[in-house]
């Protein structure tokens, strides 16, 4: 009882952090992802992982601009199992994962004029992206309720054209002018079943890592109780 009083005071006092503090949702389902990029920025944002602000990681130095909305899936990790899910996959390998959040494209039909928000959608695939020997997968997901790809449930309904959109700026973008081409390859396109798999590794990962969300509450409980004794 305590420990849920603990949790509603902090929530109402305190902005929560947009990877750590918020819950991912179903990944079979409806899922929470945050936005960094929008298709119209000529910049691209990253989250600053200490603060849980947007900082500009690096102005756009083609004219190749995101097909899609983009962020990640809050309280997920690419760690040990996705890594192993994508040598499982592509061959075997010592591929791990890149140490981010889970990454994650959403179509919608609306355009957005910034980033920096949540929204909510339903995954229906995933781009095995490895950049490297790190795994770096782009989950595929449509906006809830959107017109026009909210009725999608998988990606093989998908238009090809906008995948194949995806898959040229994932293997281009990261191909700075005037230094050595980085090794970067899509061997796997795959569909929602494995999303859905793929999201749930990321989330255990996640655990791993930083411990249970779910039991944050009671950590903070006892250590205010330990300050106060």
């Amino acid at each position: 009882m305590v420990t849920d009083e603990l949790e509603k005071l902090v929530g109402t006092m305190f902005q929560a952090h947009p990877w750590h503090g918020v819950a991912p949702g179903d990944p079979a389902g409806v899922i929470q992802a945050y936005i960094e990029i929008v298709p119209t920025d000529t910049v691209k944002y990253e989250l600053d992982k200490q603060s849980g602000h947007l900082r500009v990681d690096r102005p756009q130095r083609y004219s190749s601009q995101p097909p899609t909305l983009y962020g990640f899936i809050p309280q997920t990790y690419c760690g040990t199992r996705v890594g192993q899910r994508c040598s499982d996959r592509c061959g075997g390998g010592n591929i791990r994962g890149d140490g981010d959040p889970m990454d994650i494209c959403i179509f919608s039909e609306k355009s957005m004029a910034h980033a920096n928000f949540f929204l909510r959608a339903r995954p229906i695939g995933g781009l095995r992206m490895i950049d490297g020997d790190e795994a770096d997968d782009k989950i595929v997901a449509v906006l809830e309720n959107d017109l026009a790809y909210g009725r999608l449930r998988d990606i093989a309904d998908a238009p090809e054209g906008l995948i194949e959109r995806l898959r040229h700026y994932f293997l281009t973008y990261k191909q700075m002018p005037g230094e050595p081409a980085r090794t970067v390859r899509i061997p796997e396109v795959y569909d929602r079943v494995e999303a859905v798999e793929v999201i749930r590794r990321s989330l255990d990962d996640y655990r791993e890592c930083f411990g249970d969300p779910h039991a944050r509450p009671i950590q903070l409980a006892r250590l205010i109780g330990e300050r106060e004794g």
